[in-house]
């Protein structure tokens, strides 16, 4: 029904910028909202940002708010996650997911997944 590939990960020094992309696609993938949630090894997934499509319902994780943006493109069918002032704890599997509305904080009731884009943050 919902397709999501991310890209745009990669390794960035302590206080760089990287933006991440997911391009959604299927029948159904604009009845939807759209978020990140990222996952570091031995750690649970954790919520990042959520996003409407029509840009109007927007949520921050507190330990991003203020460093990261989430926004959309709806003419190419893309979210993106413009990542500033990355520390070293950010590193971690950045998964876009796509989630009826409201979008849940919580990963166990996310409706559909990307496979994920290592973010890696050098000290």
């Amino acid at each position: 029904q919902v397709q999501l590939v991310e890209s745009g990960g990669g390794l960035v020094q302590a206080g760089g910028s990287l933006r991440l992309s997911c391009e959604a696609s299927g029948r159904t993938f604009n009845t939807y909202d759209m978020g990140w949630f990222r996952q570091a090894p031995g750690k649970n997934r954790e919520f990042v940002a959520s996003i409407s499509w029509s840009g109007g319902r927007v949520v921050y994780a507190d330990s991003v708010k203020g460093r990261f943006t989430i926004s959309t493109d709806n003419a190419k069918n893309t979210v993106y996650l413009q990542m500033n002032s990355l520390k070293p704890e950010d590193t971690a599997v950045y998964f876009c997911a796509a989630d009826r509305s409201p979008f849940s904080r919580w990963s166990g009731r996310i409706n559909y997944w990307g496979k994920g884009t290592l973010v890696t943050v050098s000290s």
